[in-house]
C-alpha cells in the first residue's frame, strides 16, 4: 500500500495532533499549505496538480475557515475557503489516482440546534454562514459519482477538545481555576464532545479499514451537562466546584447586550455554553467495528489537566 498522505490544515489544532499520530503509524505525511515553505517539503494550493494527488494514497482536507464568534469575517470568506476550495480539491482528487478523500466538515453543516440526538440522516438546516458553507461543500461532494476504486468520507465532529485546545473549554477552565462561581447553573442542558484522540483514531481506522464511502458524525460516547463539565474541571485540578443559579432571563438579557456591544459574552457564546446538542456516534462505531470506549469524562479530564501548562 502507498502510505503517502497529503493533509491540508496540518498546522491547525486537529492537524497538529493527526500528523504525528499518523507518522507514528508509518504513514508519510505531506502538508498542503497556502504558500510553499522554505524547506520545500510542503505543497501549496496555487500550484497543486493532479500529479501531486497521483503520488498520494489519500488526501485529508482539514483546512477551513472556522466559525467567527466576533462576527468580523465577510460571508464571502467562508464560501471561498470552506466551499470553493473544497470543490477544487475534490475535483483534482477525482481526476487522480489517489484512493481516499476525507473531508473534515462539522455537525453545524446540518443543524445549529438539535432536538433529541443528531444522526447522520438529519436534513440540512444550517443556520450560520459557516454552517452553510460547510453544507454546500458536503452537497457538492455527495453529488459526484465516486469511482469504484475510490472512497469518500465526510466527517462531522461536534465540539472538539484536547491538550493545547484554547476554545470555550479554556474560558471555562479560567473561571474554575480562579475559584470564580459558575453563574449559569440555572440552565439545564446536555452536550456532546469529541476528543482529538478519538478523531485521530477514527481517521487512521478509515484509512486502513476502507468501509464504503459515507458520512459519519464524530462524538465521544455520552453527553454531559455544562454543570457536570464544571465539576469534571474542578476535580481534574483539585478544586471544589462552585455553581450558582442566576435568573436565566437576566442572563439572556446580558447576552443580548453583549451582542449589541460586541462583547465576549454574547448570545452566541451563551448558546454554546448552555444549549443542548447531543450527537450520536453509533454509526461511526458500528461501521468501523470499534468496541473500545470513547469515554467523555476521561477525555475531558485529560484536556483540562493540560491547561495547567498553557
Amino acid at each position: 500500500m502507498n502510505h503517502k498522505i497529503i493533509i491540508s490544515g496540518a498546522t491547525g489544532f486537529v492537524g497538529k495532533n493527526l500528523v504525528p499520530f499518523l507518522e507514528n503509524k508509518n504513514w508519510s505525511v505531506t502538508p498542503l499549505s497556502r504558500k510553499r515553505e522554505q524547506n520545500n517539503t510542503s505543497l501549496n494550493y496555487e500550484n497543486l496538480t493532479v500529479d501531486d494527488f497521483n503520488a498520494a494514497y489519500a488526501f485529508i482536507h482539514l483546512a477551513g475557515k472556522a466559525h467567527d464568534l466576533k462576527k468580523t469575517s465577510l460571508d464571502d470568506e467562508y464560501y471561498e475557503v470552506n466551499t470553493e476550495l473544497t470543490k477544487s480539491l475534490f475535483d483534482l482528487f477525482l481526476q487522480s489516482d489517489s484512493k481516499v478523500f476525507i473531508y473534515f466538515s462539522s455537525v453545524k453543516a446540518v443543524a445549529d440546534e438539535v432536538k433529541g440526538t443528531l444522526k447522520e440522516d438529519h436534513p440540512y438546516e444550517p443556520g450560520t454562514v459557516y454552517g452553510k458553507s460547510k453544507a454546500l461543500a458536503e452537497q457538492y461532494l455527495l453529488s459526484k459519482t465516486i469511482p469504484s476504486d475510490k472512497k469518500l468520507y465526510i466527517l462531522r465532529p461536534c465540539m472538539i477538545h484536547g491538550p493545547g485546545n484554547k476554545g470555550n473549554l479554556n474560558l471555562l477552565y479560567k473561571v474554575v481555576s480562579k475559584g470564580i462561581p459558575y453563574p449559569l447553573a440555572s440552565f439545564d442542558n446536555k452536550r456532546s464532545f469529541v476528543s482529538v484522540t478519538t478523531i485521530t483514531e477514527v481517521i487512521e481506522n478509515l484509512l486502513t479499514r476502507l468501509p464504503n464511502s459515507d458520512v459519519f458524525n464524530m462524538a465521544d460516547d455520552y453527553s454531559i451537562s455544562t454543570n457536570e463539565l464544571i465539576k469534571v474541571m474542578a476535580i481534574a485540578i483539585d478544586k471544589k466546584p462552585k455553581l450558582i443559579s442566576i435568573n436565566s432571563t437576566f442572563i439572556k438579557w446580558m447576552a443580548s447586550v453583549g451582542t449589541l456591544l460586541r462583547l465576549p459574552f454574547n448570545k452566541e457564546r451563551l448558546q454554546k455554553l448552555t444549549e443542548s446538542y447531543e450527537v450520536s456516534n453509533k454509526k461511526m462505531k458500528t461501521v468501523l467495528k470499534i468496541d473500545t470506549p470513547f469515554d467523555t469524562k476521561y477525555g475531558l479530564t485529560t484536556t483540562i489537566q493540560s491547561f495547567k501548562t498553557i
